[in-house]
């Protein structure tokens, strides 16, 4: 966007020129405009008005520009926009060298090839969607088994959605086709009178009875829906010889059974009591009273012991978890790729919790990200490097979701803290209104209450300013005595436009 460039672009109202003394890292007219620039003198980030419009380098060499919390867009180091976000998540875009794909609050949505993508020789030709759900449905393809389109509910034909191969209506629900691997079923109307032919049979009408029926896979039958009930599958093609079939059976609330190779369960006036006894591939025994209240379970890899709501402990394949007085407090431990991990949780996000630790180096600092919803948030990633900010109201709800991180969580962000490495960290309070930074590799340390005051410790100077140099002192390296200065600005990094975020 133009004018977001134009604004952060406005002239410093005092400074700028080069000179023999250091350049601050930050120049900070707050809250007008703050800008950061790295070691070499290159822009990393600029602002306006606090949080608002911003500007900033990533590091693959293209930069994040918007205005907060409207607009927000991605460019890469050539210039080509590769995402962008309106009122996220309203509004988003996203692009790469060949497709585009945009949606309307994932309500509306397109994707196809990009006008300016570079020729495909796929006799499919280009492809595009667009959906308006749930009414407008279409794809165009140059394989004609591939397009579709439809109007809900009047009629149309949809392929790849909600887990079917092909869905097909007209008057919806007074006819339907659905087609899922090579079963095709009818409903005239659907859910009520259905009809299976193809790879698979049956017949339904639903909900007093119903059968179908998957040659050598699958049979399942139902009566007066959800009461009654009866399946068997087939054991997979890779198992021995002679394995029997999973059979499931149910009069509810009277008796449930289920059985197959090393299994078998009971419940008896479901949900009061059931068991469950298991002996391949582990041993295992369940006893059940008013499930899910109380369950005691006992295996090698799978141990339960609730007493739901007041305790729950339960082992399942390593992944070892416990609740105290549900849902008040959770906690949870595993091990994934040579990792400990422990997760804990105050009602579910008023506290979050997570830390992992290295089991080939148990003497290592663990990396950890917290919440304190909606007050803090804080990251530590074990190797020095740390984060922590206040407010924060979404971070514990959209932890990877970079368009929230870009768009809202800043706008919250009263007190920043960010520690590159022990020694090199920055603090900001008021969105940059007051602003400390310490780097000892470079002995150097900045303070900014906005464009009042600035205390500046380099080797080359030790500078106090006022008013970004109207007035001030400064004393240079092995001097004792204090200097008064006057209209001494100090210099900012000349940067060229190539430079720029």
């Amino acid at each position: 966007m133009k004018i977001l460039r134009l604004l952060l672009c406005l002239g410093p109202l005092a400074g700028g020129g080069s000179g023999a003394r250091g350049a601050e890292r930050e120049f900070n007219l707050w809250p007008l405009r703050v800008e950061r620039s790295d070691a070499a003198g290159r822009l990393e980030v600029a602002g306006l008005g606090g949080p608002l419009v911003f500007e900033q380098r990533r590091a693959d060499g293209g930069t994040t520009s918007g205005l907060r919390p409207f607009w927000a867009q991605t460019v890469d180091a050539k210039g080509a926009l590769r995402s962008a976000s309106l009122l996220y998540p309203l509004f988003s875009y996203s692009a790469d060298e060949e497709h585009y794909t945009w949606s309307v609050f994932q309500l509306v949505n397109r994707s196809g090839r990009r006008a300016d993508a570079p020729p495909r020789t796929s006799e499919l030709g280009p492809q595009e969607t667009f959906d308006v759900w749930p009414f407008w449905f279409s794809r165009t393809s140059g394989a004609p088994e591939l397009r579709y389109r439809g109007l809900f509910p009047l009629a149309g034909t949809v392929r790849g959605h909600l887990g079917y191969d092909r869905i097909a209506w007209t008057l919806f629900p007074f006819f339907t086709e659905t087609e899922k691997h090579g079963a095709i079923t009818r409903g005239t109307p659907w859910p009520f009178v259905r009809t299976t032919t193809g790879a698979a049979q049956g017949f339904a009408l639903w909900p007093l009875f119903g059968r179908l029926e998957r040659p050598g896979v699958a049979r399942d039958e139902f009566w007066l829906w959800p009461l009654a009930y009866r399946s068997e599958r087939a054991p997979a093609p890779d198992a021995p010889a002679g394995t029997p079939p999973t059979r499931r059976f149910g009069v509810l609330p009277l008796y449930a059974r289920a059985e197959g190779p090393g299994f078998r369960g009971e419940d008896f006036l479901w949900p009061f009591f059931g068991h469950t006894e298991r002996t391949s591939p582990q041993p295992y025994q369940e006893k059940r009273f008013f499930w899910p209240l109380l369950v005691q379970g006992r295996g090698p890899d799978h141990s339960v012991n609730r007493w739901a709501p007041l305790y729950t402990h339960s082992v399942i394949k390593g992944y070892d978890k416990t609740w105290l007085a549900w849902p008040l407090w959770r906690e949870a431990q595993w091990t994934a790729d040579g990792v400990a991990q422990t997760r804990s949780q105050l009602l579910w996000f008023l506290y979050w919790s997570h830390e992992q630790r290295s089991l080939a180096r148990p003497d290592a600092a663990p990396a950890s990200l917290r919440h304190v919803w909606p007050l803090f948030s804080a990251w530590d990633n074990g190797a020095g490097r740390r984060q922590w900010q206040a407010l924060s109201p979404f971070g514990v709800f959209f932890p990877h979701v970079e368009k929230v991180n870009e768009s809202w969580s800043p706008l919250f962000a009263v007190v920043r803290h960010d520690q590159r490495a022990p020694g090199d960290a920055r603090t900001s309070l008021l969105w940059d209104a007051i602003t400390w930074e310490r780097r000892a590799p470079e002995r150097t340390t900045e303070f900014h209450l906005g464009p009042l005051l600035a205390v500046t410790t380099q080797p080359a100077e030790q500078r106090v300013a006022l008013g970004r140099g109207l007035l001030g002192m400064k004393r240079a390296p092995g001097e004792r005595a204090w200097r008064l200065f006057w209209l001494d600005f100090p210099a900012k990094p000349a940067t060229s436009a190539a430079d720029r975020p």
